[in-house]
């Protein structure tokens, strides 16, 4: 890439002295050479010093029958710094419970990845082009836990439309 159209102060946050340009992506090469993608890197949620791939996550928990879309954010902890909350829109007639998605979770996946906090939402902030605007997400989500009086195995839902 040459550069982004008419802005250079841009194009030197990404482009680096050889050229290379630096998307954030994270991946991986397997003995093949084959190249995975496995997320983003300001989407990496640091809790007590482990990294937490939200969409290693977030495609276990697509594959539990009550889920109809996830998106996994990092939220404030003072104790571990963050903690993994998975913002939920439910399968139809649905209400997952957080027991039964940690369950699901941790037959699956290493302790400290299950998610702490669990949210059902109706819908995820999106941009004009379709993508989730995690950003907004891990705003939400700071707020309802700032807003909660409840335990952590409570699923609370969030706001009701995307332009909250």
């Amino acid at each position: 890439m040459r550069g982004y159209w008419e802005d250079s102060e841009k194009t030197n946050e990404v482009v680096d002295a050889a050229g290379w340009m630096h998307t954030g992506d994270l991946a991986v090469l397997d003995e093949g050479g084959w190249c995975r993608i496995v997320g983003r890197s300001k989407d990496v949620v640091i809790r007590g010093g482990e990294n937490i791939y939200p969409r290693e996550v977030e495609e276990l928990l697509h594959r539990h029958p009550e889920v109809r879309d996830v998106q996994c954010v990092g939220v404030p902890d003072p104790h571990f710094g963050e903690e993994l909350c998975a913002c939920i829109i439910a399968a139809d007639g649905t209400r997952p419970s957080p027991e039964d998605l940690r369950a699901f979770c941790r037959r699956e996946i290493a302790h400290f990845k299950v998610p702490r906090y669990f949210h059902i939402v109706d819908a995820f902030p999106m941009t004009v082009t379709g993508k989730v605007q995690k950003f907004v997400l891990r705003e939400w989500a700071a707020k309802w836990l700032t807003e909660s009086d409840s335990d952590d195995d409570r699923v609370r839902s969030g706001p009701r439309d995307s332009g909250s």
